[in-house]
């Protein structure tokens, strides 16, 4: 599990709770399913309105990659694919073949099955890239979901903020009820500013890490595998690939500061 998102969700959640009891409110006065239901009815309308159902769905269903650390660890690839090396050059590249269904990783697998089919490691490059930047175009899509969805809701909490004080105005009459109407408004509003900024945008945020993260093991794998059907040395491999790690740890160091 990331440690970070679920952190960050608690810590945020908590320091506005404990903030609005502090100052002698209660978590009745902002639990207005209303409210809610403007905020989220419209947010979501609008998301699809703009996106094919199938993306929005697609962007929720990834939703476990902002909660969750990659599973494949840089180093152990590096390992990998040094070994996978040694043993070209001990029995050629074609020996390889033996090694492809224990490989997990879907675009690992079909870039070193090219290579043991003998493709050369221009052609192997150029036919992975068209993949690589297809795959990244559709997964750039999901984030962008949830950057629409911040983007959308803030607006409509106004848009429930205002619904609302069109009924008090009708009950002008009585001062002691349009003072408890005008602040149940206002709850749409805080519905809308607090989902973009606490979980939409943030959502969008850590996905296209997690996306470029991806990315940098892809082109990590195509560079070795394309190294290893141009006969390099193995303790080259590894150092030639060891700049995709130092890439991968200054983003790490990025995100940190």
């Amino acid at each position: 599990m990331d440690k970070s998102s679920i952190g960050g969700v608690i810590l945020a959640v908590a320091g506005i709770l404990a903030g609005l009891l502090i100052e002698g409110g209660s978590l009745s006065q902002i639990l207005q399913p209303t409210a809610a239901l403007i905020v989220l009815g419209g947010t979501m309308g609008a998301v699809l309105l703009q996106f094919p159902l199938s993306t929005v769905i697609a962007s929720f269903r990834s939703l476990g990659r902002v909660f969750t650390e990659p599973q494949q660890n840089t180093s152990q690839l590096i390992k990998h694919l040094v070994l996978l090396d040694n043993k070209a050059r001990r029995q050629g590249v074609v020996s390889l073949d033996s090694d492809l269904q224990s490989i997990d990783d879907p675009f690992l697998r079909q870039t070193l099955m090219l290579a043991v089919d003998g493709t050369e490691p221009a052609e192997l490059r150029r036919i992975m890239h068209v993949r690589l930047d297809s795959s990244t175009e559709g997964d750039e899509r999901l984030p962008a979901v949830f950057e629409s969805a911040g983007g959308f809701s803030p607006t409509i909490g106004i848009l429930g903020a205002v619904l609302g004080l069109i009924q008090v105005m009708q009950h002008l009459d009585n001062i002691q009820e349009v003072g408890k109407g005008i602040a149940v408004a206002f709850v749409a509003t805080i519905y809308g500013v607090g989902l973009a900024n606490l979980f939409f945008l943030p959502f969008a945020g850590k996905m296209r890490i997690r996306i470029r993260e991806q990315n940098l093991r892809r082109e990590m794998m195509l560079e070795g595998v394309a190294s290893i059907l141009e006969g390099i040395n193995p303790r080259m491999l590894e150092i030639k690939l060891a700049g995709f790690a130092n890439e991968d740890a200054q983003s790490a160091k990025e995100r940190a500061a």
